[in-house]
């Protein structure tokens, strides 16, 4: 068995082995004509479930060929032009290529004695981002897993600046469509999700800093303490972009932390003609960034970045074993005294090989593109009578929901978007999101391929309205029968 370990005597074996893997996965790639075949999970359960772990294969073509059944051929392609469903990106190739790298060699980012040069790599990108965030000289931050990680970090560092013991009084401010983690994150922290309280958004789906500063007025009139505000940046439902310089005002004059969670919107950040969108985010103490959706790198990539580094010691433990209080003083760079993580693979890589091979402007002129599209998305669905657009869009998300040209029911219109969605997914055609507004059901188009274009979108409204209209002209009939 020691033939299976990758090392000096092994390297050829890797190399074939590695090899028929990426060869088997362009091919699926060069083949796939649809972004979901449409099976099921009664259908593939069984099939995953016949197989005997127990019972090695012996040769990687043989499991090359069994992974084609168990999951290549029903793998959902991100990269397919006809994927608008969630917050998932096609990836960029040197960024791949870092993969693999780091896969092999195996680094852990969490000491110095682990890691080496990659503890380096991920510092100086974490420079560069702090520097296109404009964060100033004290910064710092460190990769995570995702936006969820970096959040919970942002409100950890937030309730321990808050400087009491008393959690029952800490309050959290976002608004109504911010991401769930930020609810998460309060009950994580021992304040409960009571803690948060939503703050209603405007017809751009923007928090209403008017509401935001009412109700901090009130926080301090009940003698409550106003712990941290989140922004979004980039809404998961909206793509919509909070006030950030009147936030930031708000929270300068309340003594709040101000986090913004930029997962979504921080590809602006390597945009040449929209980065103001994000201006005020250099206001913020600490700033979310997930590179797995808007610089399109592949999961995991993210990191939490913090005005003042010094607040990272709020998550700093020294074990004996590891990162011993004597290493301060020796200088050695230990990212495990700024991580939630232990272990943590170099991830960081993926975003170096995509910065040295593209450079930045080709990674704001791809997120750019699928800005672009979303606005010619927008136009479409507004000139379409068949449907209701919800917003114009401020970065690449479009919702909307397909209204019959009969009069019905709200509730019947609900359900024939829903079916809609299931059908088309079903098809494997095409795979859209949804979400609810108002209580109402809504569809969702999140556009993060370069590739997709106006008639791709213009191709699924149709199919959309297809399955929408078979199911309202079935109920009729089931209704008269």
């Amino acid at each position: 068995m020691r033939s299976h370990l990758l090392n000096d005597a092994t390297a050829d074996r890797y190399r074939r082995s590695v090899t028929e893997g990426v060869e088997r996965v362009a091919d699926r790639l060069a083949a796939t004509r649809r972004p979901f075949t449409g099976i099921t999970p009664q259908e593939l359960a069984p099939v995953v479930d016949a197989v005997d772990l127990d019972r090695p294969l012996g040769n990687t073509s043989a499991a090359l060929d069994e992974l084609q059944d168990v999951y290549l051929r029903d793998a959902v392609y991100f990269h397919h032009p006809r994927y608008l469903g969630h917050l998932n990106c096609p990836v960029v190739i040197p960024a791949v290529l870092g993969e693999a790298v780091l896969s092999a060699v195996n680094s852990s980012l969490d000491t110095w004695d682990q890691s080496a040069g990659a503890t380096l790599i991920e510092r100086k990108l974490i420079d560069w981002t702090t520097g296109r965030i404009g964060l100033g000289p004290s910064a710092d931050g460190v990769f995570t897993s995702g936006g969820t990680q970096s959040n919970l970090q942002a409100l950890l560092l937030a309730r321990e600046e808050a400087g009491t013991q008393d959690l029952s009084r800490l309050r959290i401010f976002s608004s109504e469509c911010s991401h769930f983690s930020v609810q998460k994150s309060a009950q994580l922290l021992g304040l409960g999700r009571e803690a948060v309280i939503p703050i209603p958004v405007d017809r751009e789906k923007r928090l209403q800093s008017v509401v935001l500063a009412a109700e901090l007025e009130t926080c301090r009139a009940e003698g409550l303490i106003p712990m941290a505000i989140v922004a979004t940046a980039g809404t998961t439902d909206f793509g919509s972009i909070d006030p950030l310089p009147e936030i930031a005002a708000l929270a300068a004059e309340y003594g709040a932390w101000m986090h913004v969670d930029a997962a979504y919107g921080c590809g602006l950040l390597a945009s040449r003609t929209r980065r103001h969108l994000l201006d005020g985010i250099e206001l913020a103490d600490s700033v979310t960034v997930d590179y797995h959706k808007s610089f399109f790198q592949p999961v995991s990539s993210s990191a939490l970045l913090v005005r003042h580094g010094a607040t990272l010691r709020h998550a700093t433990y020294h074990a004996d074993y590891l990162n011993p209080r004597r290493t301060i003083a020796e200088q050695i760079p230990n990212q495990v005294d700024k991580s939630l993580q232990t272990t943590r693979r170099f991830d960081a890589l993926k975003l170096w090989m995509t910065l040295r091979v593209m450079g930045a402007d080709g990674v704001g002129e791809l997120f750019d593109e699928v800005c672009d599209l979303a606005e010619a998305g927008h136009a479409l669905l507004a000139a379409d009578p068949r449907y209701d657009v919800v917003v114009a869009p401020q970065l690449s998300t479009l919702v909307y929901r397909y209204i019959p040209a009969s009069v019905t029911s709200p509730a019947e219109i609900d359900r024939a978007n829903l079916y809609a969605r299931k059908a088309l997914f079903a098809s494997g055609e095409a795979v859209v999101a949804g979400t609810k507004v108002d209580g109402r059901q809504y569809l969702k188009f999140t556009l993060l391929n370069p590739e997709t274009t106006v008639s791709d979108i213009a191709a699924v409204l149709d199919l959309i309205a297809g399955h929408a209209e078979q199911y309202l002209g079935e109920t009729l009939v089931h209704a008269a029968s």
